[in-house]
């Protein structure tokens, strides 16, 4: 596949994407289901699968609350630099504040693969350029994608979480009393 740009003359294809949903202020669990709500309602999104919900240490920045985070898959034609701007209007919508990097948010949205697209574009870096060593993104994408590959990466996403150290794959917890929702095919 080559890189799609908006604006393109041709609509492309649909493609599957994975979204990483994160959030440690307030109600984690309502901010991670409104993230999912905002990014499906976009007609040119479907749903097809959100993973389960997990608690996670932090990791980098200063001190703070834990994370709930998840991953959602879409089949999506929007370009990538689109499906970005719905991730950004789905953490306006709970008011994320980009004050400190790797700080304490309401909601983080992060793009982490889009089809078999590689791109070092500073504006959207695909896949996500810290995905591989994040053990809160590689298990939750693995639980909503058994068959997950990062694109660009010939490794399979069990392999790269075995590859982490093993204190980062026990700071990831299911949470099996917390659930996300999603229409499927809607």
């Amino acid at each position: 596949m080559t890189a799609l740009q908006a604006g393109d003359d041709l609509v492309p294809a649909t493609v599957d994407v994975a979204l990483s949903l994160g959030a440690n202020l307030g109600d984690r669990l309502a901010a991670l289901q409104r993230a999912i709500d905002v990014v499906t309602q976009d007609p040119a999104v479907e749903a097809v699968a959100v993973s389960a919900v997990y608690e996670t240490d932090p990791v980098g920045g200063p001190e703070q609350p834990d994370y709930l985070n998840a991953v959602l898959k879409v089949r999506t034609s929007l370009v990538p630099i689109e499906v970005l701007a719905l991730a950004h209007l789905a953490e306006q919508d709970l008011h994320r504040t980009r004050e400190v990097r790797w700080g304490a948010r309401t909601l983080d949205v992060d793009v982490i693969n889009y089809g078999d697209v590689v791109s070092d574009d500073p504006v959207l870096t695909l896949p996500h350029p810290r995905a591989v060593e994040r053990a809160f993104v590689l298990v939750p994408l693995l639980d909503a994608d058994p068959q997950a590959t990062l694109a660009g990466t010939a490794t399979p996403v069990p392999d790269l979480l075995a590859a982490l150290p093993l204190e980062d794959a026990a700071g990831v917890r299911k949470r099996e009393d917390l659930i996300l929702t999603i229409d499927i095919g809607a």
